[in-house]
């Protein structure tokens, strides 16, 4: 068994206890789309969570989970969930800054580098970006974040200069325009096709966890990941205002705690799988380690010049989001 189905597998969920909820004369069906692998470990916290809320809700709410961008790609999905095309879903809403620079704030390079430093970097950010959702028609349940962005390449790579004309996956404004500063091209790519992309020459690069490149056994067509930690990108777990509005005081009160169990279960799951990712690629063959100094020099002065683009889209809002994380350091 893989090392984050033990993790889900192994928690016991409090909630499961909170029996207070009148049971319904048939089950309401929720839909969950979510863009990553079923094995993926954010696949696998939202399956734990749609059981924990089936449970806790005493069979009144079932969530049936659809991985892997089967029910809508990933950049659909945040659209079907504020349409009311699906009840809940899970997005990487950083792939939506073109609409709000607020959805961006967990991708400026080198801001939050760090668990620890992201955890309070969410924390500034969440009431702007709660405010944000409400007027989007969507309630955000919980949110979990990735391991730290290491750069993945076909070839050794020493600093900003061995980056020209490399065909590079972007999956947000953040990524796409770190491509343009390094004189890469940037090619949009959903995560459910990493590997078809790699494989035939579409994309030969990227920036991206741990995770995703050994869920994608990028290792069959690239050789090298360094360790850059440039940010650490949010996935959150959405649902429609309106259906939220109709749930019982008693299930909100479950599915809210089912909620903060997927939180702090998936984060959990993010620090633990961060290193068993490390060496899952290193024993597919790539070479890990950290970026050398040249490059990080290089990455660094481009992300002074990306934190300052988003500060002036971000306005006030980002200005807020940034002081009060620094106010947490």
């Amino acid at each position: 068994m893989k090392l984050t189905t033990k993790l889900m597998a192994g928690m016991a969920t409090a909630a499961v206890a909170l029996t207070a909820a009148m049971p319904a004369m048939a089950a309401e069906k929720w839909d969950m789309p979510m863009a990553y692998s079923a094995s993926n470990f954010h696949s696998e916290n939202g399956v734990a969570f749609a059981d924990c809320v089936r449970s806790a809700t005493n069979g009144d709410i079932d969530i049936t989970v659809h991985p892997g961008g089967s029910l809508f790609a990933g950049a659909d999905i945040k659209r079907a969930i504020q349409t009311g095309q699906v009840q809940i879903g899970e997005r990487l809403l950083s792939g939506h800054q073109n609409e709000n620079a607020v959805f961006g704030f967990d991708s400026v390079p080198f801001l939050a580098p760090s668990f620890d430093d992201s955890a309070k970097l969410f924390k500034a950010a969440k009431p702007k970006l709660d405010a944000v959702l409400d007027e989007q028609n969507l309630v955000m349940l919980y949110a979990v974040p990735w391991p730290p962005q290491g750069l993945y390449f076909n070839k050794e790579v020493n600093s900003a200069a061995d980056m020209q004309g490399i065909k590079f996956r972007s999956y947000n404004n953040a990524t796409a325009r770190l491509a343009e500063l390094t004189g890469m091209l940037p090619v949009t790519i959903e995560a459910a096709e990493i590997s078809q992309a790699f494989a035939t020459g579409v994309a030969e690069s990227m920036i991206s966890s741990g995770a995703t490149g050994y869920d994608r056994k990028v290792w069959e067509s690239l050789s090298h990941f360094y360790e850059v930690d440039a940010w650490l990108p949010y996935n959150y777990v959405m649902v429609n205002k309106g259906v939220w509005a109709d749930v019982s005081d008693a299930n909100k009160t479950a599915i809210t705690t089912c909620a903060g169990e997927a939180q702090a279960r998936g984060l959990q799951a993010s620090k633990d799988y961060t290193q068993f990712t490390m060496d899952g690629l290193a024993a597919g063959g790539m070479t890990v380690g950290p970026a050398g100094d040249q490059l990080m020099g290089d990455l660094r002065a481009v992300g002074e010049t990306m934190t300052a683009e988003w500060l002036e889209a971000a306005g006030d809002d980002g200005a807020a989001i940034v002081d009060g994380f620094k106010s947490m350091k």
